[in-house]
């Protein structure tokens, strides 16, 4: 059976050029900026992304420079974002390395962010196709969005299932769209060729972000941030949503006005992340997860590429049972 490893490993010669790429290109002669990117850098993360953009370059014909130049922006762009999330957060930790905002102060950490997206727009014009900068574009402008619609259905509480995934299409689904659609053009691939494997991210990236909301209903010893911490932010997420509208419940007028108080207590909090589970809003975000999982399945019979295909639902199958 193939796993995620099998798969990083068969793209490691591809993930470290990539790197380099990254490296490369965000190295100056300011001996600050130097040092922040360096030890910033020294942390990937799993590279789901980069890896994406790379199995959609051998989807359609291979990965050279094009690819990795790419690839290298959908990277530090994704990154430029999450720098500047943890200023807005006040994050001070990031896979278990302090941010750079809590080390170098917010000041900081916005110019690198910004410099992050300098870095990723040289090396998307290396990629010489103006469809990939359009991608990246549309990616920028998504997250943005998702993130503001994000906040002002926080503010009221007020959101049904149809509004949280237009949300989680934008500020998490479009990157992972964005990642398949620049591999893919930098082998030239039409949009009629790409649209199969577009629509697959997409929903890759749905039930990326529901899996990670899950997380918000657990022991955070396991998943690193605090149970019911989206809650504390004014964010209900698939499983609430799914409990709240369950009108025959015999606590569903209760629990709805208590998920619309304006400020929620810690016993508020467990009293919502309990319900959601006891009225089996854990079970159905799964159910949603697989079905997600079965369409995207189907949809990649449209390519021949055996190998990469089973490499495209392998990823699938480990975000759904991922525990962190």
């Amino acid at each position: 059976m193939v796993t995620l490893h099998d798969i990083k490993q068969s793209l490691a010669p591809e993930l470290q050029q990539l790197n380099d790429i990254i490296a490369g290109t965000l190295r100056s002669d300011t001996p600050l900026m130097n040092t922040i990117v360096t030890r910033y850098l020294l942390t990937k993360g799993k590279q789901l992304r980069p890896m994406l953009v790379l199995l959609s370059g051998r989807l359609f014909g291979g990965v050279n420079d094009r690819v990795l130049h790419a690839g290298a922006a959908i990277e530090m762009l994704h990154n430029a974002s999450l720098i500047h999330d943890d200023v807005i957060d006040q994050a001070q930790q990031r896979r278990g390395v302090e941010t750079i905002s809590s080390v170098w102060t917010n000041h900081v950490a916005v110019l690198v962010g910004d410099f992050f997206v300098t870095g990723a727009l040289r090396c998307a014009v290396k990629a010489r196709d103006p469809r990939i900068l359009e991608a990246l574009a549309d990616m920028g402008g998504d997250l943005s969005l998702g993130e503001i619609s994000q906040y002002d259905n926080a503010r009221h509480r007020n959101i049904d299932e149809e509004t949280y995934f237009d949300i989680i299409g934008k500020k998490t689904a479009s990157l992972f769209e964005s990642c398949v659609a620049v591999g893919a053009y930098a082998n030239d691939a039409t949009r009629e060729q790409l649209e199969p494997l577009r629509h697959f991210a997409r929903l890759l990236g749905l039930a990326f972000q529901i899996k990670d909301d899950t997380f918000d209903y657990f022991d955070d010893a396991t998943v690193g941030k605090p149970t019911g911490n989206d809650l504390r932010e004014g964010k209900i997420t698939l499983p609430l949503i799914h409990a709240l509208s369950l009108t025959t419940h015999p606590q569903h007028a209760s629990m709805q006005a208590l998920a619309h108080k304006e400020l929620l207590s810690t016993a508020d909090i467990e009293s919502l992340v309990d319900f959601a589970k006891q009225a089996g809003g854990i079970d159905y975000a799964y159910q949603v997860m697989y079905r997600l999982r079965d369409e995207a399945a189907q949809l990649l019979t449209a390519y021949d590429d055996a190998p990469t295909v089973q490499a495209l639902l392998t990823i699938f199958d480990y975000i759904i049972a991922r525990d962190n």
